[in-house]
C-alpha cells in the first residue's frame, strides 16, 4: 500500500485498523483519511497527519450498515438522534417498506381520524401530514436525522389517497390517480415502489394493478419491493406473483423480510430459495432478512393462529397488555384468543411463527440483504429494532460460523448500496461518503432481547456519518449529519 504524501490536512485519521471495504474482500490492515465528509485516502497513512487521530489497532473498520427494510418513516422526524440504529452502526435506513410510507398522504385533508393499520405503524396521525412526497423529504433537509434516509413510496399509501374504500380494485380514474402520485414522488427522488399485498388496505389490489404501477418505475433505476401476498401455505405462489410483477413492468424486485411461516411449513426454504435463484438468472431479484424466528406487526387472530407464541407490542384500547402473551392476555380477559385479539384493537404483536434452520438457510443465500424490519413506535418493540446487525456479526458470523465477517459486512454494505443504487456508498474507498463503523470482532453481539428489547448492543465503538460521530463510547453524540439520498442526486444512482 502506496503511503500517503507528507502532511495532507485531514480531517480525521483511523489508524491500524483492519479494514473490511464492504466488497467482500478480506481485511486488510489499513488507514483510513476522512476530510469533507469523504474518504479522502486509504492505505499506509503513517506520514499524514490530521485534526484528529484515531487509534483502531485490534478493531474492525467497515463501512456504514444499511439497514435494507425500515419503518423509520416517522421516527427520523419525532426521534431523528435514531439511537436505535446507529448504536448498532447503521448509517443509512430504507424507508417506506411494506406498502406503508408518510407520503403522499394528508390525513386531515382526507377527513380521516387515523390511519388504517399497518399504516399506523409509522407513527401517530400527524405524521401524515405530506399530500406530495417532495414535501416530506424537503422538512428531512430542513431538520435532517442522524443517519442517511432513501425512500420507497407505499402502494397502500397511493390507495389509500386515491380511494374511498380500499376492500376492491382500483378504477381506471383510481389508477391514473395514483400513477400521478407515483410519478411525483420518482421525480421528487423516491427509490421506487413498495407493496403490501398481505395487508388489508392492499389485499384487495390484483396483480393487474400493481403492475400498472410497477410500470411507471421501468428504465428509471427505481425498483420494486414487496411484502408479498402470502408468506404461509401460499408461498410459491406469492413468489410466482412477485416475479411476474417485476417481468411485466420490467422492473428489479426485492422480496421483503424473506421467511416461511407457520409449523406446517418449516423447511419449505428449500423450495423457496432454489426458486427465487432460478428467477434471479433471468431478471433482476433482491431480498433482505433478520435474524430472528419471530416476526413483528399489526395484530390479527390469523397471524396468531400460525404462530407457536404471540406477544403483544402495543395496545390502544388495553396498553397495559403490552408485553404479555396473548394467551395470558385471554386468559386475563376471560375469553378466546381470537375476542382477545378484537378487545385489544388496533395493537401490535410479536409471532414466534419460524424456524430457526429456515432463517439461517435465508441468512446464508449470497443474495439475501439484512434488514431489520423494526417498529419505532411499539411501546415493546421486537429486539431487532436494536440488535439486528451486532446479531448478525457476533451470533451467525462469530459464534455460530455461518458466513464470514467479510460476507456479514458485504450483506450489510455493498450488496443494499448495489441494489438501491446509492452510488458511493457501503463501500470504503477513495471519493466515498465517510459512513464507518468501527467495531470489536471479538465483543460484537446484540443485547436486546424480547425481555428487554431496548438495549443497545456491545462492541460498537465509533460512527460515523458523513464524516461525523453519531456513536462514540457508548452513546449518541446527538449530532444530525445524516442527508435524503434521492435517486438520481449525487450519490443515487
Amino acid at each position: 500500500m502506496a503511503e500517503a504524501a507528507a502532511p495532507a490536512g485531514y480531517d480525521l485519521v483511523i489508524r491500524n485498523g483492519r479494514v473490511i471495504d464492504g466488497t467482500g474482500a478480506p481485511a486488510r490492515l489499513a488507514d483510513v483519511a476522512v476530510a469533507n465528509g469523504r474518504i479522502a485516502a486509504l492505505g499506509d497513512l503513517a506520514r499524514a497527519r490530521a485534526a484528529r487521530e484515531i487509534d483502531a489497532r485490534g478493531r474492525i473498520v467497515a463501512p456504514g450498515f444499511i439497514d435494507a427494510h425500515t419503518h423509520d418513516d416517522g421516527a427520523l422526524l419525532a426521534t431523528p438522534e435514531m439511537t436505535a440504529k446507529v448504536s448498532q452502526g447503521v448509517t443509512t435506513v430504507i424507508a417506506g417498506n411494506c406498502g406503508v410510507s408518510l407520503g403522499p398522504l394528508d390525513l386531515a385533508g382526507r377527513g380521516l381520524d387515523g390511519p388504517p393499520p399497518p399504516l399506523d405503524l409509522l407513527g401517530e396521525t400527524g405524521l401524515f401530514r405530506f399530500p406530495d412526497f417532495a414535501g416530506y423529504l424537503d422538512t428531512l433537509d430542513d431538520a435532517p436525522a442522524a443517519v442517511n434516509a432513501a425512500f420507497l413510496v407505499g402502494h397502500s399509501t397511493l390507495r389509500l389517497g386515491a380511494m374511498e374504500r380500499l376492500d376492491r380494485a382500483a378504477d381506471e380514474g383510481e389508477i391514473a390517480a395514483m400513477r400521478a402520485a407515483l410519478d411525483a414522488a420518482l421525480a421528487a427522488g423516491a427509490l421506487g415502489l413498495s407493496s403490501g399485498l398481505f395487508y388489508d388496505p392492499a389485499k384487495a389490489a390484483p396483480t393487474e394493478e400493481v403492475i400498472a404501477l410497477a410500470a411507471r418505475l421501468a428504465g428509471s433505476g427505481a425498483i420494486y419491493a414487496t411484502h408479498m401476498r402470502d408468506e404461509a401455505d401460499d408461498v410459491i405462489a406469492a413468489l410466482e406473483e412477485t416475479f411476474a410483477v417485476g417481468r411485466a413492468a420490467g422492473v428489479p424486485v426485492v422480496i421483503s423480510h424473506h421467511k416461511v411461516q407457520g409449523v406446517e411449513n418449516f423447511g419449505r426454504t428449500r423450495e423457496t430459495l432454489p426458486l427465487i435463484e432460478r428467477a434471479a438468472r433471468a431478471q433482476t431479484v433482491g431480498l433482505d432478512v433478520y435474524p430472528y424466528i419471530a416476526a413483528s406487526t399489526v395484530l390479527t387472530a390469523g397471524s396468531a393462529a400460525r404462530a407457536v407464541r404471540t406477544v403483544i407490542t402495543w395496545s390502544r384500547a388495553r396498553p397495559e397488555f403490552a408485553g404479555r402473551d396473548l394467551d395470558d392476555v385471554a386468559a386475563a380477559l376471560g375469553c378466546s384468543r381470537e375476542e382477545a385479539c378484537d378487545r385489544l384493537q388496533p395493537a401490535g404483536a410479536v409471532y414466534f411463527a419460524m424456524d430457526e434452520d429456515d432463517v439461517r438457510r435465508v441468512l446464508s443465500y449470497p443474495r439475501a440483504m439484512i434488514g431489520s424490519d423494526g417498529l419505532p413506535f411499539d411501546e415493546r418493540p421486537h429486539p431487532r429494532l436494536w440488535g439486528t446487525f451486532p446479531r448478525v456479526l457476533g451470533h451467525y458470523a462469530r459464534e455460530v460460523g455461518l458466513f464470514s465477517l467479510e460476507e456479514a459486512v458485504r450483506r450489510m454494505t455493498g450488496l443494499p448500496a448495489a441494489t438501491f443504487g446509492l452510488s458511493g456508498r457501503g463501500v470504503i474507498a477513495p471519493g466515498a461518503a465517510a459512513d464507518l463503523v468501527l467495531f470489536d470482532a471479538e465483543t460484537v453481539i446484540d443485547r436486546a432481547s424480547f425481555e428487554e428489547p431496548t438495549r443497545a448492543a456491545a462492541g460498537i465503538e465509533l460512527v460515523l456519518v458523513n464524516g461525523t460521530p453519531v456513536w462514540r463510547d457508548g452513546a449518541a453524540t446527538g449530532a444530525r449529519p445524516g442527508r435524503v439520498l434521492r435517486r438520481g442526486a449525487e450519490g443515487v444512482a
